[in-house]
């Protein structure tokens, strides 16, 4: 179709438009939530450091769910896909509060990179004991950003985002750090 002809029908997609940012990153638009500014920049403030983070993590839980080894190989395969898809959700909820205060959630990987905390981890495949160890770290460092930006939230009277915080975000990375932190328990040796 050239410029100067008209669409053939009203099902030809008007294809390669570009728009200008209707919203800037780390802004909050006004909504009817009972929070004031101060409340809400707070909240989409932390909660994108720790969308940021979550994303890392869900992404290291596939990597090292495709790249486990050894004689455990079965069963830390199946709890990383596990925590993969907890963490996952975790994403969209965090993503979804952000919004509902009138913020933009963090969501191209390239952005996500920029903000993340959690280190980059090797491109190749490390022992499956240092890959447990760096889920740890991450979780780690999720929970503490967590705990901090729970405090301040519920001083702030943001409970919206205090519940998910610590109900959602510091309950499952707690339980899962669990999880993996029993498999680097030396198992005492069995004789005969």
């Amino acid at each position: 179709m050239t410029s100067s002809s008209k669409p053939l029908s009203s099902s030809q997609p008007w294809l390669h438009q570009k728009g200008e940012v209707i919203q800037e990153f780390g802004t909050v638009k006004q909504f009817p939530i009972g929070l004031s500014y101060e409340a809400r920049m707070y909240s989409c403030q932390r909660l994108n450091k720790v969308l940021a983070d979550t994303q890392i993590l869900y992404g290291l839980y596939k990597k090292h769910h495709w790249l486990m080894r050894g004689a455990t190989f079965y069963q830390l395969h199946l709890v990383l896909d596990k925590h993969a898809g907890e963490q996952l959700e975790l994403v969209d909820i965090i993503a979804e509060r952000v919004q509902s205060l009138g913020g933009v959630a963090v969501g191209d990987p390239r952005h996500v990179a920029e903000i993340t905390s959690i280190p980059r981890p090797p491109d190749g495949v490390e022992q499956v004991p240092a890959m447990l160890s760096r889920l740890l770290e991450a979780h780690e460092a999720i929970l503490v950003d967590a705990h901090a930006a729970a405090a301040r939230t519920a001083e702030l009277g943001d409970d919206g985002s205090n519940d998910l915080l610590v109900s959602q975000v510091i309950r499952t990375g707690e339980l899962q750090a669990w999880f993996l932190a029993e498999h680097l328990v030396d198992a005492p040796l069995v004789r005969a």
